[in-house]
């Protein structure tokens, strides 16, 4: 028997934090949700885990979805950061691209995370070519570094223009900064990016420098935590990218832990929704700050090249691409300026929460109008740590706030409440879906988080769903995400070189050599892998386009060649745009190499229900709820009592230790043979 059984998941999010156990031995499952502890995350994580597992020297891993990054950079609460940049080359990271936050607005504000005083320039120079102009003089940049210090700066990043093409100088002062420096937050930008396109190469370097103690601090934090209950196992943390890797990677790399926490509940999407049968997935992530929204089509998630975490923090790092909006269940419901109703993106969070709550806010949220409408039980709250919920509180919130100014009865203006805020989720689905060129029809909804499966059923009638996938245990599904995360680690480096001019051999040889690094990454990392694979992609296009189509590459045995690449690149190319352009040179901007290190597959058969019951048996109560605008009385079942095959038909709630589900009139859900909900049109 293995003497540490124990894989736990562990997802922190702004207002609950979800915890997955798995026993591998057994096979058993055990999951908990807590409010999370904002003033230190890592006390509610380890609260969490102690729920369920009393000893913790039996964990063999805790693989945890973090917000902290992700926080830090939404609330500019990084580190005292400074910059030794090239001579010239200061503001870059302020002018960013001449975009602006309001598309069709001319003002707007936009603070860099390193302000100007503490951006630092030397004399350096390397053309784009890579030949070195001007040396970098290791003691200038040492009276920078002793200047920043001086400042206050706690962290530092070294960004030299055109380093992509050759990082000598960089090199040569970032190692100067090192013997200075009082501690390891320093970052050298293209050790992050070795990529051409100097904004997004600075800032990604910024943002890693301005999370690096913030992320290590809570990491140290953490570690201590498990250590002081006996954990010895492996920490391991979710990547943007929906891989693992361990601690002190994330340590060295923070900004890739950006949107960890909504990457973990996209893999396990992935993973339930394949069990399934089913390739075409939008999720949808309901949790009490934000509405998080992912496709996967054909069973593999999008991955996007960078994005925004907020207006000019623009974060380069392969990361599966997600939507989000504040619209969570603590998302606050207002009168604006112009007398329209708006529901977010200011969230309650959890401390004080909803009214309903009873810890001081005052402002009506999205989960009081599903209490006030009857969906949520008051005497069920999800989290474990209230008894009851405040209903009449809601009502007066609800009626104050939005009823009052709109002439409306509560009911009416809890509905209003709901409307809106499906308005706005189903304006995210379309953006992933219709946007893109995908037909919503072909696509179930996957609904978590801890209130997403009480909206799913609007969401299929407002976009044309063709249906929904509720998982067996929705509201902790990004923890379970954490659990069946494989390891992955990413690199890209430029090439910019014309096909026809370009050594394919050496290329293929050079993609070669930087997989085996990643793979020697995974190896340190001291974790067993059921299968090891490299993944190879160019980033192309044809001479005087701007934006690069990727490439899917193999290295065959004998080498790469340049009819290899074209035939690739044509292939993809004709699939992302129909067809070709004739005699138009074709470029190579950079290479990405990914080795993912595959975990044991996760059996989803655990999730079926073994003593489940025929529905009318499931029947715990029967309850008024609101919609449409009157009252009806529904039937409450017990979702996880109910068996296998098992179909249930609208309108009413299902209840669960971790979440609620709604299913509309004119639906029906089915119990399909791994435990999960198939909310399909009744027919």
């Amino acid at each position: 028997m293995n003497r540490k059984p124990y894989a736990v998941g562990v997802d922190v999010g702004g207002t609950f934090t979800d915890i997955f156990v798995l026993n591998q031995t057994t096979g058993a499952v055990e999951i908990t949700k807590l409010p999370s502890t904002l003033d230190n995350q890592s006390r509610g994580l380890v609260e969490g885990i102690a729920r369920k597992i009393d000893d913790f020297g039996t964990i063999a891993s805790v693989i945890h979805g973090t917000t902290t990054g992700t926080n830090a950079l939404l609330e500019r609460k990084g580190a005292v950061t400074g910059m030794i940049t090239s001579a010239g080359f200061r503001d870059v990271l302020e002018m960013r691209r001449r975009d602006r936050p309001q598309t069709w607005g001319l003002r707007g504000g936009y603070t860099p995370v390193i302000p100007r005083d503490l951006r630092l320039e030397v004399a350096e120079r390397t053309h784009a070519d890579g030949t070195v102009a001007v040396p970098v003089d290791p003691a200038e940049v040492q009276a920078a570094a002793r200047s920043l210090l001086a400042a206050g700066c706690a962290s530092v990043v070294v960004f030299f223009v055109n380093s992509y093409a050759n990082d000598a100088n960089e090199r040569a002062a970032t190692e100067a900064v090192r013997a200075v420096w009082p501690n390891p937050y320093v970052t050298r930008a293209t050790e992050i990016l070795p990529e051409i396109r100097e904004f997004e190469r600075v800032s990604t370097g910024a943002l890693n420098a301005y999370l690096q103690p913030v992320v290590s601090s809570y990491m140290d934090r953490l570690d201590a935590g498990l250590a002081g209950h006996g954990f010895a196992g492996d920490l391991l943390i979710v990547q943007s990218n929906g891989g693992v890797m361990s601690v002190d990677t994330a340590r060295a790399y923070p900004v890739r832990t950006a949107l960890s926490g909504p990457a973990a509940g996209v893999r396990a999407a992935q993973a339930i929704a394949a069990a399934a049968g089913l390739g075409n997935i939008i999720t949808c992530d309901l949790g009490g700050t934000s509405f998080d929204v992912s496709l996967i089509a054909d069973g593999a998630a999008a991955l996007a090249a960078q994005t925004a975490i907020d207006f000019g923090l623009v974060v380069r790092t392969p990361m599966i691409e997600i939507t989000t909006i504040g619209a969570g269940g603590g998302s606050i419901a207002a009168i604006d300026a112009g007398g329209l109703l708006q529901v977010g993106p200011e969230s309650a969070g959890s401390n004080p929460g909803p009214v309903c709550y009873g810890f001081g806010n005052t402002r009506p949220t999205l989960t009081d109008a599903n209490l006030v409408l009857g969906r949520i039980n008051a005497d069920r709250p999800i989290g474990g740590t209230l008894a009851r919920l405040d209903v009449e509180a809601a009502r007066a919130a609800i009626a104050q706030t939005v009823g009052a100014p709109l002439g409306l009865t509560v009911e009416a203006a809890a509905e209003a409440i709901l409307r809106v805020a499906n308005a706005k989720m189903a304006g995210a689905i379309r953006l992933v879906s219709i946007e893109r060129g995908h037909d919503p029809a072909r696509f179930h909804a996957m609904p978590f988080g801890g209130g997403g499966a009480l909206h799913v059923g609007a969401l299929i009638a407002d976009c044309g769903l063709k249906g929904a996938l509720v998982p067996r245990y929705p509201g902790v599904t990004s923890a379970l995400g954490c659990v069946v995360a494989d390891m992955r680690h990413d690199r890209v480096r430029t090439v910019n070189r014309m096909l026809d001019d370009l050594d394919a051999g050496a290329l293929g040889a050079e993609m070669a050599e930087v997989a085996a690094g990643l793979q020697a990454l995974l190896d340190r990392a001291g974790v067993s892998f059921a299968a090891v694979e490299a993944v190879y992609e160019l980033d192309m296009f044809y001479l005087g386009q701007t934006h690069t189509v990727a490439v899917p590459l193999t290295l065959p045995e004998g080498g790469l060649t340049r009819a290899g690449i074209a035939a690739a690149f044509d292939a993809a190319y004709a699939a992302a745009f129909g067809r070709l352009l004739a005699g138009i040179p074709k470029r190579v901007m950079n290479y990405r190499v990914a080795v993912i290190g595959r975990r044991p597959p996760f059996d989803m058969a655990v999730f079926a229900p073994t003593d489940g019951r025929a529905a009318a048996d499931c029947i715990t109560a029967r309850r008024r709820v609101y919609g449409a605008g009157h009252w009806a009385e529904v039937p409450v079942y017990d979702r996880l009592a109910l068996a296998v095959g098992e179909v249930v038909h609208g309108p009413c709630l299902m209840e669960q230790p971790d979440t609620t589900i709604f299913v509309d009139p004119g639906l029906s859900a089915r119990v399909d043979a791994f435990g999960n909900l198939v909310m399909e049109r009744s027919a």
